[in-house]
C-alpha cells in the first residue's frame, strides 16, 4: 500500500505492444487539474483515497475501488476528495483504438462510443482492470497483454458504452464550432485571431465565443492550449527535445509550456517521457 504522506508521484508509461497506449500510475494530494481534455478516453481505477472531478457539467466523487470514465475530448478537472489524496492508475486509449473494438457492439455507421457514466462501481471490472494494469508493466507476454486489453475494453463498452452520432447529424451551430476546432487543431502553433475564425464560419465574434463554449465546455483560447499540448506530445514521442517541442507548438517559452503541461497532465514533460516500455 502506498502512503500518501510520502508525497506525490507520477509515472507515465507508453505500452509499445498496444500501439503506444498511454498508462499512468500516480498519487496526488495537493495537485489540482485545471479544466482540460484528452485526445483519448480515460479509463481509471482508484487504488486509494478518493478523487473529485467535474465531467459533463456535474461534480463526481470516485472512492477507492471505483472506476472513472472520461470520454475523448471531454472537458474535465481533477482533485482530491479527501485530505490524504488519491492514488490511481489509468489508461488513455485513442478514439481509433476504442472504435475498432466498438464495431462489434455499435454497428451504425457515423457513430462514436460514449460513456454516459462518469463513475462506475463494478467489482468484477475493477478486478480485471487491476490485473490488466499489473500486466501492462511486465515485460513480454505480448499476446496475453493484447488479449486482456481488448477483452477488458470490450466488456466495458458492451456494459457501459453507448454510441453517439458524429458530425453529419449535428445542428448547424455545432458543426461550425467543430470546424473552428479543426482549424485550431490543424495549426495549433499559429496565433489565431477571433475575428478571422468567426468570419470563416460566418458568425460574429461574440456569437462564436458563446456557441464555442456551449458546445465544447471551454473558450477557443483554452482549446488552442489543449491542441498545442497534444501536438507537443506527438513531438516528444518522436524524440524532439522539450524546449524544441515547446517552441514548435507555439508556447512562449519552456516554463510556460511546462506549467500548462502539468496543469493538464499532472506531470512535467520530462516525467511524461521518463518511462517507455
Amino acid at each position: 500500500m502506498h502512503d500518501n504522506r510520502l508525497g506525490e508521484f507520477v509515472n507515465y508509461h507508453h505500452v509499445q505492444e498496444l500501439d503506444g497506449l498511454e498508462m499512468l500510475k500516480a498519487s496526488y494530494q495537493h495537485t489540482q487539474f485545471s479544466k482540460h481534455t484528452h485526445e483519448g478516453y480515460c479509463i481509471g481505477l482508484i487504488d486509494e483515497g478518493a478523487q473529485s472531478f467535474l465531467r459533463t457539467g456535474s461534480q463526481h466523487i470516485a472512492p477507492q475501488g471505483d472506476i472513472i470514465l472520461v470520454n475523448a475530448d471531454e472537458v474535465h478537472t481533477g482533485s482530491s476528495a479527501v485530505e490524504t489524496g488519491w492514488c490511481y492508475r489509468a489508461i488513455y486509449p485513442t478514439p481509433e483504438m476504442v472504435q475498432d473494438i466498438s464495431q462489434d457492439f455499435f454497428h451504425e455507421a457515423g457513430t462514436m462510443p460514449w460513456f454516459p457514466q462518469a463513475v462506475v462501481h463494478d467489482e468484477g471490472l475493477a478486478e480485471q482492470l487491476n490485473l490488466l494494469f499489473d500486466l501492462l508493466l511486465q515485460p513480454k507476454n505480448i499476446l496475453f497483454k493484447q488479449s486482456l486489453y481488448i477483452s477488458t475494453l470490450a466488456y466495458l463498452l458492451s456494459r457501459y458504452g453507448q454510441s453517439v452520432k458524429i458530425l453529419k447529424d449535428l445542428p448547424e451551430a455545432h458543426r461550425k464550432v467543430v470546424l473552428v476546432q479543426e482549424i485550431l487543431a490543424a495549426e495549433p502553433e499559429k496565433e489565431h485571431q477571433l475575428a478571422e475564425l468567426a468570419a470563416v464560419v460566418d458568425m460574429s465574434p461574440w456569437h462564436l465565443l458563446r456557441q464555442f463554449k456551449k458546445f465544447t465546455g471551454l473558450p477557443p483560447h483554452a482549446w488552442l492550449v489543449q491542441f498545442r499540448l497534444r501536438k507537443s506530445l506527438a513531438l516528444l514521442k518522436q524524440g524532439y527535445e522539450i524546449a524544441t517541442a515547446a517552441q514548435l507548438c507555439g508556447f512562449s517559452d519552456q516554463s510556460h509550456y511546462t506549467r500548462h503541461f502539468k496543469k493538464a497532465l499532472g506531470c512535467t514533460p520530462a516525467q511524461y517521457m521518463a518511462h517507455k516500455i
